[in-house]
């Protein structure tokens, strides 16, 4: 029942909230993005979800114009096309706020895998494309132990690579993990995990 109509509907509801609270937010960022570089406030990448479904995924934008014309998809801590707002905001997990659109348009959930880009989801194997079976998520268990995944990347010459060998592995293994175990109290048990990540409370696994 949670699966086919629960999560949705707590979804609804809570970015329906989230939203609502955090306005005033979202509009001080819009303008300190706009006042520190030139280009748009919104970043909208094009991610593959639920049942192979492309999507316009939400995120402040963190870099330059252009940016995914001038590298990789995978974006290491050191990456020059980040921004000084931007930086700030992605050492927040702040420029996610926007994902909670997503999750109030029915596109994403709080919950759920993390969206890909395509040419990575066309590498999946048959095990791995399950992760399609659900929406993507705002966070995970995946989302959580690799919270410092741009420091992991950084340094690299190729961090598109660098994420397959070193990051994909175990975060595709507890996503399919999630799959399997999803219900309201894994839901709820991540979102107090990640709030306590983002705000440094507890340990960061």
């Amino acid at each position: 029942m949670y699966r086919r109509v629960g999560k949705r509907l707590f979804d609804f509801v809570a970015a329906s909230i989230v939203l609502l609270i955090v306005s005033p937010v979202l509009l001080a960022i819009a303008i300190a993005i706009k006042t520190g570089s030139p280009g748009p406030v919104f970043y909208r990448g094009a991610r593959i979800g639920m049942g192979r479904r492309p999507f316009a995924m939400l995120k402040f934008r963190t870099m330059v114009i252009d940016a995914e014309a001038k590298g990789p998809s995978s974006t290491s801590a050191d990456d020059p096309r980040i921004t000084k707002i931007g930086a700030f905001l992605r050492r927040l997990k702040i420029d996610e706020l926007p994902q909670f659109i997503n999750v109030f348009k029915g596109e994403m959930s709080l919950v759920g895998p993390r969206p890909q880009v395509a040419w990575a989801v066309d590498a999946y194997s048959a095990e791995e494309r399950r992760v399609l079976d659900v929406r993507p998520g705002i966070t995970d268990w995946a989302s959580i132990r690799f919270r410092n995944e741009g420091e992991i990347l950084k340094g690299s010459t190729d961090p598109d690579r660098d994420y397959m060998i070193l990051i994909h592995p175990e975060k595709m293994r507890l996503s399919l993990q999630y799959v399997d175990r999803m219900s309201f109290g894994t839901d709820l048990g991540i979102l107090l995990r990640t709030a306590g990540a983002v705000l440094g409370v507890g340990e960061r696994s």
